[in-house]
């Protein structure tokens, strides 16, 4: 028999018994349903997990830390200074190494005062700053000019009644991109003495994201190698705050930095860069690391959700097999008259199957409709933020289009697997014991 003629009495067979053909479909529809939506949970739980971890920062990205002592002291032969970062660069997988300068500044505005880091980033890592406007650093500006973290106005104080944001929970009068701000860096001494002040163009205001509180959102940040300059144009030879001195309180000729960014090609490296560092006697830290722990936390929650659902899709495979069984005996005769007439024992097979792979293929199709309803439901009225993911912002809920092809790949094979066991029956049956059954 042709495909064409075969397709055609497959459908019409599942057309004559209506109810119990849909019945069949409805537990494949719910059998689909159930694996995708687990699936689904399992998968968006895993991206909210990357997602969450990259919002502190890149998961390509080490930072380094100097080691100390056994009595918690610095040595120079741990010091972060530019030759450690020729060293880092050596390493492979590593694209580029950012040193970290950070010092103390006290701000003032009108009668409004306040203090934070000034921190100095390489070109690279400055580019890792979200901005909610304005541009980078220039590096040939002949002065420091500033991105300030959106959070930094709430750290000034009324200089008068002494109150900030702290006290009174509101945000002090101040606006730090609009208006200038005086700078004032450490004194050298425990003495309170004038500073100078400074008055540097900011030149972007970070974006805190939808939250506010993001990785930049509390400091000031500079290019480094303009940083440098302005702390020799401000302490010249003397030692500047935070910076380690020798053994006679002299200032060392360099910089020691108070961390470097390792920036590396691949998040499937981290591990690997992070533990040659280690090895060269430098402490690090990753978000990499704690994704890969909080990653097998997720592995494990999604199999054991794609398991329940496949529960489901197998009791539906159950439904399908009985339904098919069923449809045996009721056509036995028909199939006698098949065989009789020179039917293929393959065609016979065949038409069954095909039955078998339609309700699949129907209960898959609806079944993966039913499911974008119910992640649409799970999104909308349970969301992130009552899962204790985030801020609560995210879907916690996701089919990919590639779940969505393979559900409904499945939900026809497992029809047809379900059917293969009643349709290797209906060969075996005797054409002439099918024309006697009543």
């Amino acid at each position: 028999m042709r495909f064409f003629d075969l397709l055609i009495m497959s459908v019409n067979n599942l057309r004559r018994r209506k109810l119990r053909t849909g019945l069949t479909v409805l537990g494949v529809v719910i059998g689909t349903a159930s694996i995708v939506v687990m699936v689904s949970l399992g998968i968006g739980l895993k991206e909210m997990t990357v997602e969450q971890y990259a919002s502190y920062g890149s998961l390509t990205r080490i930072q380094v830390y100097q080691s100390y002592g056994m009595g918690g002291e610095q040595t120079e032969d741990s010091f972060l200074v530019d030759d450690t970062v020729l060293l880092f660069q050596q390493i492979p997988h590593v694209e580029a190494v950012s040193p970290q300068l950070s010092t103390y500044i006290n701000m003032r505005q009108g009668i409004y005062t306040g203090s934070t880091n000034l921190v100095g980033l390489s070109r690279e890592a400055l580019k890792d700053i979200p901005l909610a406007q304005g541009r980078l650093p220039d590096a040939n500006a002949s002065t420091m000019e500033l991105i300030v973290g959106n959070m930094v106005a709430r750290d000034f104080y009324n200089s008068k009644t002494g109150s900030g944001y702290w006290d009174t929970n509101e945000m002090p009068d101040v606006d730090l991109w609009n208006d200038p701000f005086f700078v004032t860096f450490q004194s050298m001494s425990m003495e309170e003495t004038p500073q100078k002040k400074y008055i540097f163009p900011v030149c972007a205001m970070v974006d805190g994201g939808e939250t506010g509180y993001g990785e930049y959102s509390y400091g000031i940040y500079t290019d480094i190698e303009l940083l440098k300059e302005q702390l020799r144009r401000v302490y010249r030879k003397n030692p500047i705050p935070g910076q380690p001195t020798n053994s006679k309180g002299k200032p060392y000729s360099y910089f020691v930095y108070d961390s470097m960014y390792v920036y590396v090609d691949d998040m499937d490296h981290v591990t690997e860069v992070q533990e040659a560092i280690n090895n060269l006697g430098y402490q690090t830290n990753s978000s990499m690391e704690w994704l890969e722990q909080a990653q097998e936390q997720t592995d494990m929650i999604q199999a054991v959700l794609g398991g329940i659902g496949a529960v489901s899709l197998f009791v539906a495979a159950i439904g399908i097999a009985n339904t098919m069984m069923m449809s045996i005996y009721e056509r036995t005769k028909e199939i006698g008259v098949l065989k009789v007439l020179g039917c293929a024992l393959g065609d016979i097979r065949t038409m069954f199957l095909m039955e078998a792979g339609f309700i699949g293929f129907m209960g898959g199709t609806l079944g993966l409709g039913l499911s974008y309803g119910v992640s649409y439901l799970v999104n909308r009225f349970l969301g992130a933020g009552l899962l204790g993911m985030g801020t609560g912002t995210g879907d916690i809920s996701r089919i990919p289009l590639w779940l969505s092809g393979a559900a409904v790949v499945f939900a026809v094979i497992i029809g047809m697997l379900a059917g293969l066991f009643p349709a290797l029956r209906a060969m075996k049956l005797s054409p002439l014991a099918a024309i006697r059954n009543d």
